[in-house]
């Protein structure tokens, strides 16, 4: 007997966090993102392409509150003594672009990207390690005309991939008017900066869990600080009671139109000349929306969007869906954000160290993949090639012949490559890859320049519910001359929309 241990087999498994894409989600998200890119090439916007790996330096600080090795990228040092990493986002890359190239782009310098983003953070329940971004951004205009722009084409771009109007509303807000509003406070103060760092630290991750821990959570986090049910203490900002009226105040000044939202703003910032100006902001962008048709239906001034305000220094934007869908314990919810962004005027200044300004959004495409299947907008399910089966291995070339003529009148054909044998495998593999037709010609049929078209869908149908007078009334079988099969398999395809 061998003592030699037999090489261990590989698991064949996806690496924890990710997860593997078959044709169906491949193919919509593809033609998704492509109805996007229409959009955003019809504004101006260039596409752009960048590396997958970027230098741990040119990424800078990466994901926020993440306790993790490399602070939540995938890094490595090569063989050079350089780290690199994954890119956890597309902004970062963008930045190194902007400073790279700066003097060959054009100022502004307006590109969109699209593809994957790699985040070394614990996996969870739909929270995945890699997934796809769709980001524009316009970068050098200094103008807010460039966040209304942002927004009025996130709207256009919503509804290009068929989210209906009044199933979704952009809403804006302003981090100016929130530092306004914390100067009213008393917990900035614009002639000394750090001074009061911790509290607003503190009161901007306290309000960017609104929807988490609700106003009394909020609340107690901007006041003493908040226990939670396992019982840890979280300090809180120690604002009085005053003080976060105040704050929440800002988060509550929505009224029945932009006008009362804004002049509800301009109260809560009196006397603070940056929160004057925030509002200044949202006036103006409230007015070229409105003058270019993007109204209260579509896209709104709402102070209480307070997700990324940490981040942000001027306007910053959320796309909601605003449908009702069924949960996992079948209780009706709204859908949810799919996109957001804002202004951050500090993007390329680490590398140049002049400050220039910067407004963008990026749209989550699995969660607007999700949005379009909840709405029945695409199938989950893609429909195959038509499969011409092989009946005498000695008249392949004519098969292939076949298969090329229907693929240049456009119809997706494959000849069958596996074992032809057994007939029905044939057939069981066309089910497989759902397959609406498969085209049949035997010696017999060659002889007499005719084939066999197999209704694949309708033989599904009848052998599931039909009786036999409706088998007799619409087979599922029939013959055609030759010179006819393009246009027969045109026909049963158009019965069954598949282009």
């Amino acid at each position: 007997m061998s003592s030699e241990k037999k090489p261990r087999r590989p698991k064949a498994e996806t690496p924890k966090g990710f997860r593997d894409y078959f044709g169906a989600e491949v193919t919509e998200r593809a033609a998704m993102l492509g109805k996007i890119a229409e959009v955003y090439r019809a504004h101006g916007f260039d596409p752009l392409e960048t590396s997958a790996v970027e230098t741990v330096e040119a990424l800078g600080k990466f994901l926020p509150d993440v306790d993790r090795p490399n602070e939540g990228v995938f890094a490595w040092q090569d063989e050079g003594g350089d780290w690199l990493a994954l890119r956890y986002d597309m902004t970062a890359p963008l930045a190194r672009v902007a400073a790279q190239f700066r003097n060959d782009l054009p100022s502004p310098y307006r590109r969109y990207t699209m593809g994957p983003v790699w985040r070394n953070e614990k996996p969870g329940p739909g929270r995945f390690r890699q997934f796809y971004q769709c980001d524009a951004d316009t970068v050098g205009a200094a103008s807010v005309a460039a966040d209304a722009e942002i927004c009025g084409m996130l709207s256009d771009a919503l509804e290009a991939v068929g989210i209906d109007r009044g199933d979704y509303i952009v809403r804006v807000n302003n981090r100016k008017v929130l530092n306004g509003v914390m100067e009213v406070a008393g917990v900035l103060d614009p002639s000394d900066p750090d001074r009061f760092a911790e509290e607003r630290g503190i009161v901007l991750r306290a309000i960017d869990k609104f929807d988490k821990f609700g106003e009394a959570g909020v609340r107690a986090l901007m006041g003493k600080g908040r226990l939670d049910e396992s019982g840890d203490f979280t300090k809180g900002a120690g604002l009085s009671d005053a003080q976060a009226d105040v704050v929440m105040g800002f988060m509550d000044a929505k009224r029945e139109t932009g006008a009362a939202t804004a002049a509800r703003l301009r109260e809560l910032v009196s006397g603070s000349a940056l929160g004057a100006a925030g509002v200044d902001e949202l006036e103006f962008i409230a007015q070229i929306l409105d003058g270019q048709g993007y109204g209260p239906d579509r896209i709104v001034i709402d102070p209480s969007v307070v997700r990324g305000l940490g981040y942000y220094t001027g306007p910053v934007f959320e796309a909601e869906l605003t449908f009702e869908i069924l949960d996992e314990k079948g209780r009706k919810r709204s859908f949810g954000s799919v996109a957001g962004g804002g202004r951050y005027d500090d993007l390329v200044k680490r590398f140049t160290g002049q400050e220039v300004p910067a407004t963008g959004v990026s749209i989550g495409v699995d969660r607007l993949l999700a949005a379009l299947r909840a709405k029945g907008r695409i199938g989950g399910t893609a429909q195959g090639p038509v499969v011409v089966t092989v009946m005498d291995r000695d008249r392949m070339g004519e098969y292939l012949a076949m298969a090329a003529t229907l693929r240049r009148a456009g119809i997706r054909a494959e000849v069958y490559l596996g074992n032809p044998k057994n007939f029905g495998n044939q057939l069981k593999y066309a089910d497989k890859r759902e397959s609406p037709v498969a085209i049949i010609q035997g010696a017999d049929e060659a002889a007499r320049g005719v084939v066999q078209i197999k209704d694949l869908v309708l033989g599904a149908k009848i052998a599931a519910s039909a009786s036999v007078e409706e088998w007799k009334a619409q087979p599922a079988q029939f013959e055609v001359s030759t010179g006819d099969m393009v246009a027969k398999v045109q026909e049963v395809l158009a019965r069954y929309g598949v282009k």
